[in-house]
């Protein structure tokens, strides 16, 4: 059990990518808190995680939600060892059609939340964590119609870099999973439902692989980043994307 008796904090644990990796962590024997905005996809995530799971309600863009996660998992658990910051958001626009109502949300989400999650933890992070940001493959490729996204995502694999060379006195590692189309209900909360099996089907014909990821793939990469099978690894991107961003 790679992570037996370690406390983790995971954003957007509620579903998708996020609890694909809290129920990784929990079968290598962690404990901790999930985040999550909707209140019953969260119920239903606590629930299967059971009693080592703390299940938390909030929003990555108030920071008052940010601090009451650390407040909540520090008091039931102790300092946390693994980080995954994941909650995200994504939509696509063309150029021309993007607003600052939507600019300013996915901004907040991904990246301005991402930072005051890594931030507002630094106080309850022991010393050797690891910390790991969920960026995209969007944020090393030109995709049409994500410009907003793609940037917030290239923010995330720059603060790899920068949150490493800032916390690296600690022992701390931050790395970051860069996903590529993973089949999670993102596609059922961003677009129609009439144009998600579309959008899946043109994805699955840009990876090389032919099919779409699961999140227990991405969650594999998430428990060898946090784990100290990686012990030698910091400021690094794992591209979990089936080869969609290399061939």
């Amino acid at each position: 059990m790679k992570l037996k008796n370690k406390v983790v904090v995971i954003t957007g644990g509620n579903s998708g990518i996020g609890l694909g990796i809290a129920e990784e962590f929990k079968t290598e024997g962690a404990l901790g808190a999930i985040l999550g905005r909707d209140p019953e996809t969260l119920e239903a995530a606590g629930k299967k995680l059971g009693e080592n799971f703390l299940a938390v309600q909030g929003d990555l863009t108030k920071i008052d939600d940010i601090e009451k996660l650390y407040k909540e998992t520090s008091e039931k658990f102790g300092n946390v060892d693994v980080l995954v910051v994941n909650a995200g958001v994504v939509k696509t626009e063309p150029l021309e059609a993007v607003d600052e109502a939507s600019f300013d949300n996915m901004s907040n989400i991904n990246f301005k939340g991402a930072f005051f999650t890594v931030q507002k933890a630094l106080p309850h992070l022991n010393n050797g964590a690891s910390v790991i940001l969920v960026a995209s493959i969007a944020q090393s490729k030109g995709f049409a119609g994500m410009s907003v996204y793609s940037a917030t995502k290239a923010a995330l694999r720059s603060l790899a870099r920068t949150f490493s060379a800032e916390l690296v006195g600690r022992g701390i590692r931050v790395n970051c999973i860069s996903p590529g189309p993973i089949d999670t209900p993102i596609f059922d909360k961003s677009w129609p439902e009439e144009q998600v099996s579309e959008m899946k089907e043109g994805f699955k014909q840009m990876v090389p692989l032919k099919r779409m990821g699961l999140a227990s793939e991405v969650a594999h990469a998430a428990l060898f980043l946090a784990s100290s099978d990686s012990s030698f690894i910091l400021g690094e991107e794992i591209q979990v994307d089936g080869g969609m961003a290399n061939l």
